[in-house]
């Protein structure tokens, strides 16, 4: 990333509340409920007083259509960004989802909540490969929207996993455990030359600035 001298200002919000066709682990879809479609409006009436110059939006069609309709309250345009995405569930794919015990997803998330990101769900990218790519695409962004404040519409587990990792006035471990985002929460973050930090994350006081 380039230096930037001028700051901007990124806001990274969860979609709003989804259905699915079944309750299998799948990757695609997800169609926002009437309730998600509230949250999504509600989250672009709260932002009308931040000059919000573009949202950005995962590829996934929750995402989408939280931003579409924040994007519209707000007047301005949707741009989408398949590294945005959530993390994949590989292989798990066509399982039923589950909790508790039984959760596929369970050893998986464990591991990241420790710290160890070399892992991932079978067949699919590790922790790390989603922090780089998400991390890529937010520098990208705040290359391109210099003095400017942008919304991205992403998804929990990448959030979770990669904006505490982007920072560098938290530690990584912020979000562990029990702190992942609720549907059309946001998470606000700086960046200037000196780098990222951490401005708002739910719930949680922020420490100020600190060199890594």
């Amino acid at each position: 990333m380039s230096d930037l001298q001028c700051p901007a200002t990124i806001i990274v919000a969860r979609h709003g509340e989804a259905e699915y066709e079944d309750s299998l682990l799948v990757d695609r879809g997800g169609s926002l409920t009437i309730r998600g479609r509230h949250q999504a409006k509600a989250l672009g009436e709260s932002l009308t007083d931040r000059a919000v110059s573009v949202v950005y939006s995962s590829g996934m069609a929750r995402a989408v259509q939280t931003a579409e309709i924040v994007a519209c309250t707000l007047g301005v345009t949707v741009r989408v960004r398949d590294a945005l995405r959530e993390f994949s569930v590989g292989d798990f794919g066509g399982q039923p989802f589950r909790t508790g015990p039984d959760d596929p997803l369970g050893l998986v998330w464990r591991d990241w909540e420790v710290g160890d990101l070399s892992v991932g769900c079978p067949g699919a990218e590790s922790g790390q490969d989603v922090v780089e790519r998400m991390t890529g695409e937010l520098e990208t962004i705040a290359d391109l929207h210099r003095g400017e404040t942008v919304l991205i519409v992403s998804h929990g587990g990448a959030m979770w996993l990669t904006l505490p990792r982007l920072a560098s006035n938290v530690a990584d471990s912020f979000a562990s455990p029990g702190h992942r985002m609720g549907f059309c929460q946001t998470v606000e973050l700086a960046v200037d030359a000196d780098g990222w930090a951490l401005v708002s994350w739910p719930d949680r006081d922020i420490p100020r600035r600190l060199p890594r």
